[in-house]
């Protein structure tokens, strides 16, 4: 036990690790998403003191551009490279009958990188009511330069937020793991190094408040019983020592009906395991051992292997309105119905979801496998089991999906359940209460009748 008095690697400082490691986590991408945003937002904002220069700058240019006033549009446009988000600015006049002028104006220091905004503005002048000339283009191209100044001042607000709350996220997750979970499981490693043979009926108790029934909860309910179990065992092996004397030959044949009795209990533990507990029909884990053994003899022999797959329609509507007694009823009579309309020794029907059900039916062409999945989709109907919220019929349902693998087409078993999940889906397109497959044959009406 003194080995255990110092963990190597204790819940504390690896949870302290993991912790860190969210938290650390959680701000780098909290910071990238919110560097994003401030980035975004910046460009928004540039793009608007870019449109207000438009509208500033648009009739004083149009109008010396009209006056051929060349040296107030050269100020005009120094004035306006001067502006903090403008990185440059190019007036082009293109008055009727004169070759084009460039005015240009450069802030310090700029480079056409593309990731700043640019704006390009038409410029019109009228003389008088009614006439439009087009005198220029006005283009603005944003200061990347300003943009990263203003992300700058940003950044380091969003990341110490961020990392202020990370860290407030990660005390208060290391304060609740020790006040709730640390504190307790210590005292459960101490009572446990106490124990010994003599004292296992010293109770454990944490001294919670009733209200605090959880996982700690259930563990020292789970110790307290073992430690039970325990003294109780203990007890009937002192006194089968001091009667072991005298029953030497009687303790052969105990064995070998404890052995019988065990082997008898494995054996329904078996059947347990592969049968579903509410219908008594094969369950899923049955299904998918006996699927590949009758996959491989269906490719050994060269026979055809037929799989229906079965959907009460409206399940979840009968549940709903008649109750979950009366679904798991439904399921029981649907089940025992669909069992004893398949007479054949080697079909086999497993329940392999909520109301799904799947049939494999073996050595069965697709005229006979039709055949067998109305009979079984008509007992189903014939059973008159009430079901007020159907849209197929006023009774309880079933729509089947077929598919088969015919002798010789060496496929896996799940191409095969595709197929005959597809088809189930068709049917169920196609108003329920039929059956679907790769032969189009003549299906049910809504009264269930053949058509």
């Amino acid at each position: 036990m003194q080995a255990l008095d110092r963990p190597a690697h204790s819940l504390g400082t690896r949870l302290v690790v993991a912790t860190l490691m969210f938290c650390l986590l959680l701000t780098v991408a909290s910071t990238c998403v919110l560097t994003l945003l401030a980035w975004n937002a910046g460009l928004t904002k540039m793009n608007a003191e870019l449109a207000q220069i438009e509208q500033v700058y648009q009739g004083t240019l149009t109008k010396a551009i009209w006056e051929l006033d060349r040296d107030s549009l050269q100020t005009h446009v120094m004035g306006a490279a001067r502006v903090p988000a403008v990185g440059k600015i190019v007036l082009k006049v293109t008055l009727a009958n004169r070759p084009p002028e460039l005015f240009e104006g450069i802030s310090d220091g700029w480079t056409l990188v593309g990731m700043a905004p640019t704006r390009q503005l038409t410029l019109t002048y009228e003389p008088f009511a009614g006439a439009r000339e087009l005198v220029g283009e006005l283009t603005l191209h944003g200061d990347e330069r300003v943009l990263w100044q203003r992300l700058r001042s940003q950044l380091a607000t969003i990341v110490i937020t961020q990392l202020l709350q990370a860290l407030a996220l990660a005390a208060l997750i290391m304060l609740a793991f020790n006040r709730l979970v640390t504190v307790h499981v210590k005292r459960i490693a101490a009572h446990l190094a106490r124990l010994t043979p003599g004292n296992l009926g010293l109770a454990l108790s944490l001294h919670r408040g009733a209200r605090h029934r959880d996982e700690l909860t259930l563990l020292v309910s789970g110790i307290n019983e073992l430690q039970g179990s325990l003294a109780t065992y203990l007890a009937q092996h002192q006194q089968h020592e001091h009667e072991l004397a005298g029953h030497r030959d009687r303790l052969a044949q105990l064995v070998d009906e404890r052995t019988a009795e065990l082997q008898a209990v494995n054996t329904r533990l078996q059947s347990l395991a592969r049968t579903d507990q509410l219908t008594g029909l094969a369950n899923r884990r049955h299904f998918d051992e006996v699927k590949h053994d009758e996959l491989r003899r269906a490719l050994r022999s060269g026979q055809d292997l037929a799989l229906l797959i079965c959907d009460i329609d409206y399940f979840k509507d009968y549940n709903d309105h008649y109750g979950h007694a009366m679904g798991d009823h439904c399921l029981c009579a649907v089940a025992q119905t669909m069992r004893a309309s398949l007479a054949r020794a080697g079909d086999m029907i497993a329940r392999i979801g909520g109301e799904e059900f799947a049939v494999l039916l073996p050595s069965t062409n697709e005229v006979t496998a039709r055949m067998l999945a109305q009979r079984v989709r008509q007992a189903v109907f014939d059973c008159g089991i009430a079901h007020e919220r159907s849209k197929a019929a006023k009774v309880v349902t079933i729509s089947v999906g077929l598919a088969v693998l015919a002798a010789g087409d060496a496929q896996e078993f799940d191409a095969l359940f595709q197929r005959a999940d597809q088809a189930l889906y068709r049917a169920k397109a196609n108003g329920r209460n039929q059956v679907a497959g790769p032969i189009l044959i003549s299906q049910s009406n809504a009264n269930g009748e053949p058509q």
